[in-house]
C-alpha cells in the first residue's frame, strides 16, 4: 500500500511519562502525525493488543497505525475490530513473509536495515513483501542502546539512493533534520523523543510537518468537473496548483459541454469510474491535500466521501459547488444533504454567498449576515469557512476565514477588481489555498497568499482575450514576461494586500504584554526607560536612512518629504525622549545606560543594508512600517480598543501616549503609503516581490522591538 511516510511516531512509555502513550498519540495524530508505531518491549503480547485496540479507538483512521515487532498482537487487535494496519519488523523479528501471508496484501509491512547486506536481504524477497525501510541510526541515540554503528546524514544519503523501496530516517531524530532528511532522499523521518518527551506534541508535530513541506512539491489532487474552455473545474485546478507551487493530479467527476458564455450539456461517468480513478491514485500516490469541486449527484458525493474516510488525505479542501450563476440549484436534496455529510470531513470550505445562504438554510442579508451564517456553519460541521464577499454590491469585496472550533475570524479587505474575466475563480481560489496550505502554511497565511495571487490573475485576465462571455483569469500572470500590457495591480490594491498579508504580526504587536501594560498604565518604569532609550538610538540611525530616501528620491516632492522626516526624527522625536530621560521621571546617569540590543542592532542592519544597497522602491518599503504600525497603534490605542485607561490623564504614560495619535504624523504617514504603493504599483514583478519582502521584514521588526522591553531590559538596563 502506498503512505505517508513523512512524519513517523514511535511511541516510548517512559517519555510520554504521566501524559501517557495514548494521549501523546492523540495529540501528536491532531498535529499532523501520518503514521504511529507502538513499541513497547516491556509489554505482554496482550498489553500490546489492549494499546492497540486503544490506539485505533483515539487515532480514528487520521493516521495508520502499525505495531514494532508483534505480529501476533497485531492480527489479535484486528480481531477485536481495530484498525492495525501493518506491523515494522526488525531483522531478527518474525519473517517478513509470514506477516505478509497473515496481514494481507493491503497491509503495511516496514523492515529496519542500515548494512549493504540488509539491502541485499530485502531485494532477493518477492516484490511487494516489504513496503518501506526503517534506516539508522542517523546519530546515537538513548531511546535504543543496542543500536549499530549511526550513520549520520551522509550514510542515510548513500543508503537511500541505493535503495528501491521508501526509505524512513531513524534515530536521534529531532526536529532541526527536517530539510536536511528530505534533501538526503527520506521518504520521512521517524521520531521518538521529540514528541514523545515535548511538552506540546501536537505543535512539535506540526513544526517539524511545516520545516519538512517546506523544502518539498506538494501533491495535490482535484476532484471535479472538467470545463473544456479551460477556465474552471480541473482545468483551473491544476493550473492554479502549478501557480502557487504544487504538483497537481485530476480526478474527474463530470464532463460538461461549456464555454465562457454558459454550460451546454453535462454528462456524469458511473460511479464505478470515478472510483477506479481515486483508487488508481491513492495505490500509487501519497497524496498531500485534495481540492473537492462539482460532485453532481449524491452518488458521485458519497462516493467521494467513502473513499476520503479511506484515505484520509491530511488536508482537504472543499468548494461546494450547488448554485448555478443564474441562481438555479444544481443539486437536488438528497445530493444536498450528502453533500453536508461530505463537509463535515473538510477542513476549509470555501462557499460563495449563494451557496452559504442554501448550507445555513436561510437568506444571507449583507457582509455582517454572512459572517454570522459562516460561524455557524463552522461550528456544525467543525471545519473552518472562507467566506467570500464578491457576491456583495458596492466596491468592496471582502473576505473571511471563520473557525468556531479555534474561536478566530480573520477578514481580508479588498476592493473590486473591474473585469468581465471571473470564470472559475471559486475553483482556482480553493486550489490554491489546498496548495499553500500543503506547503506548510497556517490557514491564515494560506488564505492571504492565495488572494493576492487570484487578484493578481484577475487583473491579468482581460489580456488573455478568451471567448466573448465571461472569460477565465490569467493563472501565471505573475510569471510570464507581461509584454508591456498594465496588469499591475493599483497602489489602493497594493496597500491592501500588504496590509492584509502582515496581519498575523499587527495581531502579534497588539497581544504583546508591553503594548498592554502600556495603554493600562500598569508597566513598570524600568522596561518603559528600556524602550525609551532604544529608541532614541534607533531615531538616530533611522534619520539617516531617511536622509538617503531623500538623496535617492525621483522627485522634489518625495525628497522634501523624506528629508523633512529626517530632520523631525532628530528635532523632534529626540527632543521628546529626552524629556522623558531625566531625573524628574526617575531616571539618572547612574540608573540608566542604553546600548543597542540585538533587535535594535538588527532592525538598524536591515535599514542599512537595503539603504545602501541604492535600490529606492526597496528602501521606502523597508521604512514604511515605523510610519504605518506606530500610526494604526496610536490610533486605536486613542479610540478606547485598549481600554478606556489609555486617555486618562492620570495615567503615568499619558503625555507619552499622546504622541502615538499625533494628526500630523498621521498626515505623514498617508504620504508614506501613498509614495510606497505608487512606487510598487509603478515597478515590474521582481521589484514589487523584493519591496514587500523589505516591508515584511521590517514590520516583523516592529513587533520584535516591541517585544524587546520585557525579554531585554534585565540584561540591558544596569545600575550603577
Amino acid at each position: 500500500m502506498t503512505a505517508d511516510l513523512s512524519l513517523y511516531l514511535v511511541t516510548d512509555a517512559a517519555l510520554c511519562g504521566a501524559r501517557g502513550v495514548v494521549e501523546t498519540v492523540r495529540q501528536a495524530v491532531d498535529g499532523g502525525v501520518r503514521i504511529v508505531q507502538l513499541r513497547d518491549k516491556a509489554a505482554t503480547d496482550a498489553e500490546t493488543t489492549a494499546q492497540l485496540v486503544e490506539l485505533s479507538r483515539v487515532i480514528d483512521g487520521r493516521a495508520l497505525l502499525v505495531v514494532d515487532d508483534r505480529l501476533d498482537a497485531a492480527l489479535a487487535a484486528r480481531a477485536q475490530g481495530a484498525r492495525v494496519d501493518g506491523v515494522h519488523l526488525g531483522q531478527d523479528d518474525a519473517s517478513a513473509l509470514r506477516a505478509r501471508e497473515l496481514l494481507g496484501p493491503d497491509a503495511l509491512i516496514g523492515l529496519t536495515a542500515n548494512t549493504p547486506a540488509h539491502l541485499d536481504a530485502v531485494l532477493a524477497l518477492p516484490d511487494g513483501t516489504v513496503d518501506y525501510l526503517g534506516v539508522g541510526v542517523i546519530r546515537p541515540t538513548s531511546t535504543k542502546p543496542d543500536h549499530p554503528p549511526a550513520l549520520g546524514i551522509d550514510g542515510f544519503r548513500t543508503f537511500a539512493a541505493a535503495s528501491p523501496l521508501p526509505c524512513v530516517a531513524i534515530g536521534g531524530v529531532g526536529l532541526d533534520d527536517a530539510a536536511q532528511l528530505r534533501d538526503a532522499g527520506a521518504a520521512g523521518a521517524a521520531v521518538v523523543s521529540a514528541l514523545c518527551a515535548a511538552d506540546d506534541p501536537g505543535a512539535a508535530a506540526a513544526e517539524f510537518l511545516s520545516r519538512w513541506r517546506a523544502r518539498s512539491t506538494p501533491r495535490v489532487l482535484s476532484i471535479a468537473g472538467s470545463d473544456p474552455s479551460g477556465g474552471a473545474g480541473i482545468q483551473a485546478d491544476l493550473k492554479s496548483i502549478a501557480a502557487n507551487g504544487g504538483y497537481g493530479m485530476a480526478v474527474v467527476t463530470a464532463l460538461t459541454a461549456q464555454n465562457t458564455r454558459g454550460v451546454r450539456a453535462v454528462h456524469v461517468p458511473p460511479t464505478v469510474f470515478l472510483q477506479a480513478q481515486l483508487d488508481a491514485i491513492s495505490d500509487d500516490i501519497v497524496i498531500d491535500a485534495v481540492k473537492i469541486g462539482m460532485l453532481a449527484n449524491a452518488d458521485v458525493i458519497r462516493t467521494v466521501t467513502a473513499w476520503l474516510d479511506a484515505e484520509r488525505p491530511p488536508i482537504v479542501v472543499v468548494d461546494p459547488v450547488m448554485v448555478a450563476t443564474s441562481g438555479d440549484r444544481l443539486l437536488d436534496a438528497d445530493a444536498e444533504d450528502a453533500l453536508r455529510a461530505l463537509l463535515t470531513r473538510a477542513h476549509v470550505v470555501t462557499p460563495n454567498l449563494a451557496e452559504l445562504a442554501v448550507l445555513a438554510g436561510h437568506a444571507i442579508d449583507g457582509w455582517t449576515g454572512a459572517l454570522a451564517a459562516a460561524e455557524a456553519l463552522s461550528e456544525q460541521i467543525g471545519a473552518a469557512v472562507l467566506v467570500k464577499g464578491g457576491h456583495l454590491s458596492g466596491d468592496d469585496a471582502p473576505d473571511a476565514l471563520v473557525d468556531a472550533a479555534q474561536r478566530t475570524r480573520h477578514e481580508f479587505a479588498g476592493t473590486r477588481i473591474t473585469t468581465a474575466n471571473t470564470h472559475g475563480t471559486g475553483c482556482s481560489l480553493s486550489s490554491a489555498i489546498a496548495t499553500r496550505l500543503a506547503r506548510g502554511d497556517e490557514p491564515e497565511q494560506a488564505v492571504a497568499a492565495a488572494r493576492a495571487w487570484l487578484r493578481e490573475s484577475l487583473r491579468a485576465g482581460d489580456a488573455l482575450r478568451v471567448g466573448g462571455g465571461h472569460g477565465p483569469i490569467s493563472h501565471f500572470a505573475g510569471l510570464w514576461d507581461r509584454g508591456g500590457l498594465d496588469t499591475r495591480p493599483s497602489a489602493t490594491e497594493i496597500a491592501d494586500d500588504w496590509w492584509d498579508r502582515i496581519r498575523g504580526i499587527r495581531d502579534g504587536i497588539d497581544e504583546l504584554a508591553f503594548i498592554r501594560g502600556l495603554a493600562e498604565g500598569t508597566l513598570e518604569r524600568e522596561p518603559f526607560v528600556f524602550y525609551l532609550g532604544q529608541d532614541a538610538l534607533y531615531l538616530r540611525e533611522y534619520a539617516r536612512v531617511l536622509a538617503e530616501a531623500a538623496r535617492l528620491a525621483p522627485t522634489s516632492g518625495e525628497q522634501a518629504f523624506w528629508a523633512d522626516g529626517a530632520h523631525g526624527s532628530i528635532v523632534g522625536e529626540l527632543e521628546l525622549h529626552a524629556s522623558w530621560l531625566t531625573p524628574e521621571h526617575g531616571v539618572t546617569s547612574g540608573t540608566f545606560r542604553a546600548e543597542p540590543s540585538a533587535t535594535t542592532t538588527a532592525y538598524l542592519d536591515h535599514l542599512r543594508s537595503t539603504a545602501f544597497g541604492g535600490d529606492y522602491a526597496e528602501l521606502i518599503a523597508a521604512i514604511l512600517p515605523c510610519f504605518w504600525l506606530y500610526t494604526d497603534l496610536g490610533r486605536r490605542l486613542h479610540a478606547g480598543e485598549f481600554g478606556e485607561y489609555a486617555r486618562d490623564p492620570r495615567h503615568p504614560y499619558a503625555s507619552w501616549l499622546t504622541t502615538y495619535a499625533d494628526p500630523a504624523f498621521e498626515e505623514a504617514t498617508a504620504r508614506a503609503i501613498a509614495y510606497v504603493t505608487q512606487a510598487a504599483a509603478a515597478a515590474d514583478g521582481g521589484t514589487r516581490r523584493r519591496m514587500f519582502r523589505a516591508f515584511e521584514r521590517s514590520s516583523a521588526l516592529e513587533l520584535a522591538f516591541f517585544a524587546a522591553p520585557l525579554e531585554d531590559a534585565a540584561s540591558m538596563l544596569q545600575p550603577g
